[in-house]
């Protein structure tokens, strides 16, 4: 399984993409600003999104995506995969004829370019060789992690949370986590608005990496654009015995 990241940012500015991930070649787990840099060929290849919530710095990327794929006579449409919650807000808001086509309903009701699967905390959706698992989390709007296994171990993405009881229970409980991809978005000098807006801070994050059991690659993401450098540092000076490193747009993680 090889993970390509197209945006891993808190924001944009100075080179910086918001959340994307790219599965194989065929599913993104979100869909920000990050995907406007692949090439027209590897568009066309995506057939799967997963959306761990709708926050506009996760789904900004979706709206053209889903243009670019569109085909009156396609054979494959994009599946969405979200909370039911994050289904409905795209649709209200976004996909809803007025901001975007509905493209759940084009080119014709019966055979719409996008479908949506709702994906609650709990569901394992398998595509291919892969397994993805839902995972609950604590944001300020119902927001999911994931986990991704294959025969080679397990790939995990926290999505956007703050300290919360369901995602590390989760992460013990798999054996051959090998990856963990999770954010941090605020320094600890802004702590009481990384907690409002349910975000890590450097130290409730390493707090919460106490309880996790296993010794994975632990790599950092959604850090505000110009704050990366001291919320990196201070990761580092309240965890130096983990393996932790910065996420940056292009790394490719392999399970």
């Amino acid at each position: 399984m090889r993970i390509r990241v197209l945006g891993c940012s808190g924001g944009i500015g100075a080179g910086s993409r918001t959340s994307a991930l790219l599965v194989d070649d065929d599913v993104l787990i979100d869909a920000g600003t990050g995907i406007g840099d692949l090439e027209l060929a590897d568009i066309d290849n995506i057939r799967h999104v997963f959306l761990t919530h709708s926050h506009l710095d996760h789904i900004a990327g979706l709206p053209m995506l889903v243009d670019r794929l569109f085909d009156e006579n396609h054979v494959r449409p994009v599946t969405v995969y979200a909370r039911e919650e994050t289904l409905r807000a795209i649709q209200d808001h976004l996909f809803n004829g007025v901001i975007w086509p509905d493209f759940a309903r084009l080119p014709t009701p019966s055979k719409p370019m996008m479908r949506y699967c709702v994906c609650s905390p709990g569901d394992t959706i398998t595509i291919g060789h892969r397994d993805f698992y839902a995972v609950d989390v604590m944001h300020s709007v119902p927001s999911l992690g994931f986990t991704v296994q294959n025969s080679g171990g397990v790939f995990a993405v926290s999505g956007d949370t703050r300290t919360n009881e369901t995602l590390w229970p989760v992460l013990n409980a798999c054996n051959d986590l090998k990856v963990l991809v999770i954010e941090v978005s605020f320094p600890d000098e802004m702590g009481s608005l990384a907690d409002v807006a349910g975000h890590y801070t450097p130290k409730t994050l390493t707090d919460d990496l106490k309880r996790l059991r296993h010794s994975p690659e632990i790599w950092l993401t959604g850090m505000k654009p110009g704050e990366e450098k001291r919320i990196y540092e201070q990761v580092m000076k309240a965890a130096p015995d983990k393996n932790i490193k910065m996420l940056s747009l292009g790394t490719v993680l392999t399970v």
